[in-house]
């Protein structure tokens, strides 16, 4: 199924979409509940303001992004790599 250039607000549920392809899609203020999205490619996004609670991130990988202001529990991520890259310099 192709949908090209809509801009109507979609509710999918209990559906199998692996293999799907988001190219140039605006999905601002999208709840993503209860989905599964091991081994999938997230690039070139803005992911700026959003929440992720309750979620496996196991061996999640982040190169070459802005990290500044996020947190994970409460600490910010920037704080914790100086940390480690000043311990890792001693």
């Amino acid at each position: 199924m192709k949908i090209h250039q809509t801009a109507e607000a979609l509710e999918v549920n209990q559906s199998r979409l692996a293999g799907s392809v988001f190219h140039d899609v605006e999905l601002s203020g999208t709840s993503f509940e209860d989905v599964n999205l091991s081994g999938c490619t997230i690039a070139n996004v803005n992911l700026s303001g959003c929440n992720i609670a309750d979620a496996n991130l196991s061996d999640l990988v982040i190169t070459d992004s802005a990290l500044n202001g996020m947190t994970i529990n409460g600490i910010l991520v920037t704080d914790m790599l100086h940390a480690y890259q000043a311990q890792q310099s001693k």
